[in-house]
């Protein structure tokens, strides 16, 4: 498949750019994709965006809600890229609005392919995923020298809405692994039970970040044995991610701009929280 076109759309012609979000905090915008929220004439909006984020957007822009939304109602695939396609033949410059980075488990493959296929001109605009934002709040390095080697990013939720089979469980259980799990909510008890029968540590470091950089961000911290119960009691709303791994051992929740009273809920298990620069 040919690589996505990079170069801005000419404004006189239809285009499609995939815009990652960020997690959530509109501060973490790139500038560029301010920059094509602002020249948008259509914005499709992933369930995931946090709303604030819209107010960077141009005004004049038509926003239309096409999110997928696992176990619940939902705009299908196809009936997404057939928008996309439609909007731009009619000459509109079209932002598809996507949560975190739209590389990453955010089915950018598929678009980028329907697009190209109808000859439309397609940008990709990368945005902070939530593992990144997540890390930043912790004040936590996910490649911590001597704790990690390396981070891997792997999903919980396949095509048919269960723990994929494919996931590679060796890596998982590896001690000198970070893995951050995408889309854990329903399969979390089920990932961390085959994770610890091929032979992860039960007392391995596991953190559930709900909300992340958001004003309402949670964070639960558990051990890969326990972080799936206490996940399921703590019911949080918004999207979730979980990170595992040895490096996890330092987190310190980092006083974002919300330091004087406003500070992320952190909850179930306090870590310590101080600025990482005193």
């Amino acid at each position: 498949m040919p690589a996505p076109n990079n170069k801005p759309p000419t404004h006189g012609d239809g285009s499609v750019t995939l815009v990652g979000a960020g997690p959530g905090d509109p501060e973490l915008l790139t500038l560029r994709a301010v920059r094509a929220l602002q020249e948008a004439d259509v914005i499709l909006i992933d369930n995931l965006v946090a709303p604030a984020i819209l107010d960077f957007a141009r005004r004049e822009a038509r926003k239309m809600m096409v999110g997928k939304t696992g176990y619940g109602p939902s705009c299908r695939q196809d009936e997404i890229n057939a928008m996309m396609i439609s909007l731009a033949r009619s000459g509109k410059r079209v932002v598809r609005l996507k949560g975190g980075d739209p590389m990453i488990f955010g089915r950018a493959g598929e678009e980028i392919a329907a697009c190209q296929a109808a000859g439309i001109p397609i940008e990709v605009v990368p945005g902070i995923t939530s593992a990144q934002g997540a890390a930043s709040r912790l004040g936590i390095s996910l490649t911590q020298r001597e704790l990690a080697r390396r981070v891997q990013y792997i999903t919980a939720h396949g095509a048919n809405g269960r723990l994929p089979s494919d996931i590679d469980w060796r890596s998982v259980a590896d001690p000198s692994t970070t893995t951050v799990v995408y889309m854990p909510k329903r399969t979390l008890a089920e990932l961390a039970a085959t994770a610890l029968a091929h032979g992860i540590a039960p007392d391995t470091p596991a953190i559930a970040v709900a909300s992340a950089t958001r004003p309402d961000e949670r964070v639960i911290s558990a051990t890969i044995a326990t972080i799936a119960a206490q996940l399921a009691e703590a019911a949080p709303d918004g999207p979730v991610i979980v990170m595992i791994g040895h490096a996890l051992g330092a987190a310190h929740c980092v006083p974002c701009k919300a330091d004087a009273g406003e500070s992320p809920q952190v909850t179930e298990r306090p870590i310590a929280r101080h600025n990482l620069a005193s």
